[in-house]
């Protein structure tokens, strides 16, 4: 008999899937759209008076000879705008943000032009075109990892297996955007192999090593989370052991350019006779105590490297830490005051009256030797195995195992044709063996089955090519489960589904506020959020050390965490959408409080806290978004006013024109005092092809100027006080972050359709285009109703056209997509 491998397992499922007919959504290419907002009052026009507007004031710019932003309206007709809808979105859109007409020149008041956008919009919205659902998605790196855990409950990393996703429209999950590839197909294969043999345990498993890196941003002169108390420094990390037996743990040092061990100079705590030592822990238990010689060089056989002797282990998943033992507390004498980043420089490794201590550069975990089966019972194998075999129910049990783990990675309950591949597996496997081994081959045929990776979503028989269909109920829970757990649906949520019952409209707004109650609601922070306010651009971000010597990896861990923490709690307490701008609160541990300059915060946890003073409100004064949105060594008023013109306003500035002179960082004025950020900004702006789009984006970041590169409040700038005065864009007066807070809630409107629009993207995992505009706006004037909670956007998403239905497409269509 041949054995069938997961390589055939996923092209034999994969190819019927491939032949018939699957939907999928008009995919509409658009930049982040969005508009909004009746600032305060409107003024009701008529179709004339609406033309009117239209022919005096947007032609004198966007007509067939100047093409002011590549458009012309010489041929647009107010009472024909649904059939125009790119061009009258894109009308709404600087309408509502106030951006149109530009400053400067002849401009109704804002009533008019408010009413001017509402007339578009209730055109748009007689003529609405709603797009239906996306195409099929696959699960991206951050799903796959969730659903493992869920599935398993075994955490892996699917960086190790998986290529990096694509982002479209802010996100990882937009459908067009998820390209299959050999290498793509080859990596959900090899991870199939072997998470399934990590999860049961693999007693034949070969010896490899898996790194962990420190980064030399990481301060390590104090504690460290989920390290041993009574040590510094180092790392702790949660390591999968594949079986039973003997590991070798290998540690390196961080070192001067010359080879040196860092802080093995003159500091007084690095002896000859009192060497520094490090202990490696397995959940908590030492299990080593190396010493460390403080002559090592990188030039020496070994390095600045340790190993232990091999150590026994058990199998499955144990927290493994390597710290250096603690040997003083208190404050530090020495001749400069120490940085809270302790490997600001290694140039310092030998000054007299300096403290430099050993810094642990990485952890390497080599092994098993001497494999044997995994003794205990792990997690993932209690999950894996719900019953245990004697001689007489050894297929069903096999069966029930089989079962229940198919139903849950399958997202649906299984059929006798998806049970009987994943029998013959079993048989296969157990015939060469035994049970366990049978049951590892059938959860390898799981995880690589294509209806685990892929969410396919197959249309009714009765339907033809173009149809827009509503889903079905279980596919309508896959849909809400990835929406707002990033995961596939729980047990519940299936056998409601099952039952047809999910989409009765009251049975899912049920569904949809106890899975925002659930934990696993935390992904629309860690997820949806940090995607939408780019706060993975923090990570890119290294404020030049000899002017932030105390910016560490600590304390950038800390402004991202406070970011996720309020979106996380606004979700948690069905809070306005609105407090990502007003919030007089924030979240912080003692790192991220010393920071911005909180008194009586206390440890590594985050709590609630409330602000002492107006300087900080919402986002606009968080760490994690002031410090994203500058260069390294100065803050960036473009930089930031490009943000809030994108994120929050949908209404990205155009790109610069070629051949434009870079902001010197260096320009000094008369008599060597160097410039602050302000004045380099009005030179720069003197430039006539640069003041166009700079008196729009630098108002806007200029009023964030008391705020460093690291999110610090402060008074100067290179000596001069910091002048955080302007004008925005629509003539309003801007004196700091609060006013310009205020100017945002004035137009709330806009972000709040900015808002919902990513909201929706997200949750369709497509591309959000201008029929879908009208879905927008319906949601948030629903949303206002109810003090704009954030159940009240999520629900409206949910209960869209576009959420609950699908058009049929035909193969030639969806595979164009994929390619």
């Amino acid at each position: 008999m041949v054995k069938p491998n997961s390589k055939s397992l996923w092209l034999v499922a994969l190819c019927p899937l491939l032949f018939v007919t699957v939907s999928g959504g008009v995919l509409e290419a658009q930049s982040t759209t969005n508009q909004t907002v009746k600032d305060q009052h409107s003024e009701a026009l008529s179709l004339e008076s609406g033309q009117a507007i239209v022919d005096r004031t947007c032609r004198r710019c966007h007509n067939d000879r100047r093409l002011q932003g590549n458009l012309s309206l010489e041929s647009f007709k107010v009472a024909e705008a649904g059939n125009q809808i790119a061009t009258t979105e894109k009308m709404i859109r600087k309408l509502r943000a106030g951006m149109m007409p530009p400053p400067g020149g002849r401009r109704p008041d804002g009533a008019t032009l408010n009413g001017l956008a509402e007339l578009l919009e209730s055109r748009t919205g007689a003529a609405a075109k709603h797009s239906p659902g996306r195409s099929f998605q696959r699960l991206n790196r951050a799903e796959y990892e969730r659903s493992i855990k869920d599935l398993l409950a075994l955490d892996i990393d699917a960086g190790e297996y998986l290529p990096l996703d694509t982002k479209s429209a802010n996100f990882d999950n937009i459908a067009d955007a998820q390209p299959l590839s050999a290498t793509l197909m080859q990596g959900y294969l090899g991870a199939a192999s072997e998470i399934s043999r990590v999860a049961i345990g693999n007693p034949s498993a070969a010896a490899s090593e898996s790194t962990y890196k420190v980064s030399r941003w990481v301060s390590q002169r104090e504690h460290s989370n989920n390290t041993p108390y009574g040590t510094r420094g180092g790392i702790a990390i949660e390591h999968n052991f594949p079986a039973d037996g003997e590991y070798v743990f290998r540690v390196s040092f961080h070192h001067e350019t010359t080879g040196a061990l860092h802080g093995s100079g003159r500091a007084a705590l690095h002896t000859a006779e009192a060497p520094e030592q490090l202990e490696i822990s397995v959940d908590g238990e030492r299990v080593a105590l190396l010493s460390i010689d403080r002559w090592m060089h990188a030039s020496d056989p070994n390095g600045v490297n340790i190993w232990t002797d091999p150590i026994q282990i058990s199998g499955g998943k144990n927290r493994i830490s390597a710290s250096f033992i603690q040997r003083f507390d208190g404050p530090v004498q020495d001749i400069i005051s120490p940085h809270d980043w302790s490997l600001a420089s290694t140039a310092v490794a030998n000054a007299y009256g300096v403290t430099s201590l050993p810094h642990l550069r990485d952890l390497a975990i080599r092994g098993p030797y001497n494999p044997s089966k995994v003794s205990g019972e792990t997690p993932s194998r209690q999950k894996i195995f719900v019953c245990y075999p004697d001689a007489s129910t050894v297929l069903p049990c096999a069966e029930e195992i089989i079962s229940k783990l198919g139903t849950q990675a399958y997202r649906r309950p299984l059929t006798d044709e998806d049970i009987k591949p994943l029998i013959s597996l079993y048989e296969t496997g157990a015939t060469q063996g035994g049970f366990e081994s049978g049951i590892q081959m059938a959860v390898e045929g799981i995880l690589a089955s294509p209806h685990f990776v892929f969410r396919l979503e197959e249309p009714p028989a009765s339907t033809y090519s173009g149809t827009v269909y509503p889903v079905n109920d279980l596919d309508l829970a896959s849909r809400l489960s990835f929406f707002l757990w990033a995961s596939g649906p729980d047990e519940a949520l299936i056998n409601l589904a099952s039952q047809g019952q999910l989409s009765n409209p009251e049975t899912l707004k049920q569904q949809v506020h106890r899975m925002l109650t659930d934990t696993r609601s935390e992904a629309l922070a860690t997820r949806f959020a940090s995607q939408w306010l780019r706060l993975q651009d923090l990570e890119n971000i290294h404020p030049t050390v000899r002017i932030y010597p105390n910016f560490d990896a600590q304390l950038k861990s800390a402004m991202l965490r406070e970011t996720q923490l309020l979106f996380e709690s606004l979700v948690r307490e069905d809070r306005s959408v609105l407090d990502l701008l007003r919030a007089d609160y924030t979240f912080v541990n003692e790192r991220l409080a010393k920071h911005y300059g909180l008194p009586n915060i206390a440890g590594p946890d985050f709590r609630r806290i409330e602000y002492p003073d107006e300087s900080r409100r919402g986002l606009l004064g968080h760490g994690s978004v002031l410090t994203m949105t500058s260069h390294a060594d100065r803050t960036s008023p473009v930089l930031r006013g490009k943000w809030v013109m994108e994120v929050l306003l949908g209404s990205p500035p155009p790109p610069p024109p070629p051949d434009i002179p870079d902001l010197e960082a260096t320009a000094e004025a008369k008599g060597g005092r160097f410039l602050s950020v302000r004045e380099r900004m009005e030179e720069h702006r003197a430039n006539p092809s640069c003041n166009s789009c700079h008196r729009v984006i630098d108002p806007i970041g200029l009023a964030l100027e008391n705020f460093d590169v690291t999110g610090a409040w402060r008074i100067k700038d290179n000596g001069v006080t910091v002048d955080s005065t302007g004008e925005l864009y629509d003539g309003t007066s801007l004196v700091g972050p609060k006013d310009l807070q205020q100017a945002l809630l004035r137009r709330q409107t806009t972000v709040l359709r900015t808002f919902t629009e990513n909201l929706m993207a997200y949750a369709l995992g497509r591309r959000v285009g201008y029929d879908d505009m009208v879905t927008v706006r319906q949601i948030v004037q629903d949303a206002s109703l109810n003090n704009h909670r954030v159940s009240d956007f999520i629900l409206g998403v949910v209960n869209s056209q576009a959420f609950q239905t699908k058009r049929r497409e035909t193969v030639a269509a969806v595979a164009s997509e994929s390619q």
